[in-house]
Parts: C-alpha cells; structure tokens; sequence
C-alpha cells in the first residue's frame, strides 16, 4: 500500500510538470526510453527514472506510444523497487523471478493428488509452490537446482506452504537418477525441466549473469564449481571462442567479437567484467543493439554461460539416459526451452525415441499477455510428451 500510494504521488507530480516537457515519441524512441529505465531501475537510480517515466506517460499524445511503454517496460519493478532489491547479492534472500508459463505448465503436467514430480530446476519455486498446491497430503516434489543461492530461496517458498512432501538438493537434473536412489524413490510420475535463467541469478551482482546488473564475469551457477567465464575468456584460443560464439550463442559476427577480446587480452587490458564485456562486443560489431533492437551482446553472453556450466551437455544427457530411466510408464514431462539451441535438443529427443509420445504437436508460447507483463517469457516454448517405455 505505501508503494502504491508513494506511485500515485509521483502520478501527480508528473502531471504539474507535464508542461515543461511536451514530448511525442515514435515506436524507436519509446523502445530506446524504456529499455533505458529498465536499466536505470536496475542500476538502483530509481526517484529519477520513475519520476522521468511518470512525466513522460503524462505527456504521451499517442496509444502506440503508450502500447510500447507498457510492453517493454516490466512495471512491477516499479512497486517492487520500494520493497525488495532489484540487485541481488548472495547475500539477499528474496526472489523477484516471476515463473514462465504456469498455467501451460500445470495444464500439460496433469497434476492429481499422490504423485512424485521432479522439479529438475526449481530455481526460486515458481512453479513448485504450484505444483505442490495440487499434490495432495499424499505427493511429493522433489526440487532440484546446481546454484545454492536459487536453493535457499526455494526453501523459504516451499516453507511457506507449511507442507512437509518436498525434499530440496543440489544437485544438476543429469544427476537426478542418482539423487532418486539416495532418496529410496524408484521412479517419479512428472517431470518438469525449466531451462530459462532466473530473473534472480541475472540480477546477482556478484556473477556477471547479465549486463544490466554488471559484476564479475563468472556466471557459474555454483561459485565454487568449474571455472568462471572471465579465466575461459583469458586462457581460452581466439579460435575456440569463435566456437563458443557461434555455436552456443548463433552469433553473426563471432569471428569479430573473438578478435577483439583476444586484442585486448594482449594489450593487458583483459575482459574480466560484464560491462568490460558488452562495450568490447559492441565496439567489435559497431552498434550497441542489432536490428531486433535488442543489446548486441545479448548472444554472447549466452553462449558464454553456457559454454562456463556445461548446459548443453547437461541438457542432452537428461533427454537421452536420465528421463528414460526415472520416469514411470504413462510419466509426462513438460521442458520449457528459452532458445533455439536446446529446443531443437528437445523436439529431436521426443521424436527420435519410439518411447515418447510427443502431447504438443507443435511448441507453445507465451500468450501476448504474459509477455507484456512478464518480458522475459517472450522467447519460452514449451514441449510436453509422454513416456510409454522402451519399445
């Protein structure tokens, strides 16, 4: 409520200034406005920005101008940033991630009470503290995550739903054959895989997830496990991280973006930081955005993530031995990919074993609604298939 009312506040602060500032914007303008908020609500600069947000609504003679505000812009950090950090630390204990898909998700699993479903990647519990309303007194979840900061904040979630049916470990969903032995679980009857980045982990300020948030290059979702992206990017050859760039992000000008790393490494000047590492691309590609408008780093660090955990590997593994070997027959999986990398490692798993049967015929996506109110869903697709046993 303080927020909200802090909100209106600057609503009518706004509109008494509406005269000093008589702005129109084109579609660019309002993209390049929002993006730049976003980034300085990020960067913890908030009175400025909202009250620079809130006067330019005031002064917006045109819905398309309004329509673009509204779809690039996630407001909720707006009320949030009066309430809980927008930079997190491993220190912070509250999430902000907001789930992908939960109604899709839950409409494909099939949830009833008394069944065992693996959550490979519980991240924040987003989805599990869903799936756990449905299970019953009589089902379990068993939540899975690599990183302990998601783990901690996943407990606090689960906590509150004041049930004893979940069991939470560290550990990778490759692993979770094993981890369903220790548990004296023979096999489980739905599996979710959610391989999107946590909001929470691109805002840790301590990993270098993202660039907005900034920090160390290190991007490991367990800080003490393999080595961080800044050690790949000063040992590794110009020719192996044009690999990386071009195979794990499907970047254009990966040969360019590796020269110019490999360049300042020789000059003494090292890529160690994200900022380090988004100002080296886009001076490598000649533009900070790409024709989508979107940051023309965006690929890169991508591909360095997933180059640093191994996630592809990861990925295959858990498609090809471990879901064959955990799921009951007549067990559902539902994997939300977030690019075209592991989706294709997914559709090609479903179709090329005799086992699956393959429930969506065709990926879904986020409904437009979703993607206004959450951004980050706009490039999830989402497979569900069934698994009727070796044939």
């Amino acid at each position: 409520v303080p927020a909200i009312s802090a909100g209106f506040q600057l609503v009518q602060f706004s509109c008494k200034h509406r005269q000093q500032a008589n702005w129109s914007f084109r579609k660019t303008e309002s993209r390049v406005i929002c993006e730049s908020l976003h980034r300085s609500l990020l960067r913890h600069e908030v009175p400025l920005c909202v009250i620079w947000l809130l006067s330019t609504f005031s002064t917006c003679r045109s819905t398309l101008t309004g329509t673009f505000l509204l779809k690039f812009l996630p407001f909720k950090f707006l009320f949030q940033s009066h309430t809980i950090p927008i930079f997190m630390t491993t220190a912070d204990h509250r999430a902000v991630h907001i789930p992908v898909m939960p109604r899709e998700v839950l409409q494909w699993l099939q949830l009833t009470p008394g069944l065992t479903v693996l959550d490979g990647t519980v991240g924040a519990a987003g989805h599990s503290s869903l799936i756990l309303k449905s299970l019953g007194d009589t089902g379990r979840l068993i939540g899975l995550d690599r990183d302990p900061m998601m783990l901690s904040l996943a407990s606090q979630k689960l906590e509150q739903s004041h049930s004893q049916n979940f069991h939470l470990i560290r550990s990778s969903y490759a692993d979770a054959r094993s981890v369903l032995q220790e548990l004296n679980i023979e096999g489980v009857d739905r599996v979710l895989l959610d391989l999107g980045l946590s909001s929470d982990q691109l805002s840790d300020r301590q990993r270098g997830f993202g660039f907005d948030a900034g920090g160390p290059l290190d991007m490991r979702f367990h800080p003490h496990e393999g080595k961080p992206a800044a050690e790949l990017l000063r040992t590794l050859e110009e020719q192996q991280l044009e690999e990386i760039f071009r195979v794990h992000g499907e970047e254009p000008a990966a040969s360019r973006i590796a020269s110019a790393i490999v360049k300042r490494r020789r000059l003494g000047n090292p890529v160690s930081t994200a900022e380090d590492l988004e100002s080296c691309v886009c001076e490598a590609v000649g533009a900070a955005r790409n024709a989508g408008g979107r940051n023309s780093a965006t690929k890169v660090f991508q591909a360095l993530r997933i180059a640093t955990n191994n996630e592809l590997q990861h990925v295959e593994r858990m498609l090809t031995e471990v879901l064959p070997a955990i799921l009951k027959p007549d067990g559902i999986t539902v994997i939300l990919t977030f690019h075209s990398l592991e989706d294709r490692l997914v559709k090609n798993a479903f179709k090329g074993h005799q086992g699956w049967q393959v429930l969506t015929k065709t990926p879904l996506e986020a409904a437009p609604a979703e993607v206004r109110l959450n951004p980050r869903s706009r490039s999830a697709k989402l497979r569900a298939a069934k698994w009727q046993g070796n044939c």
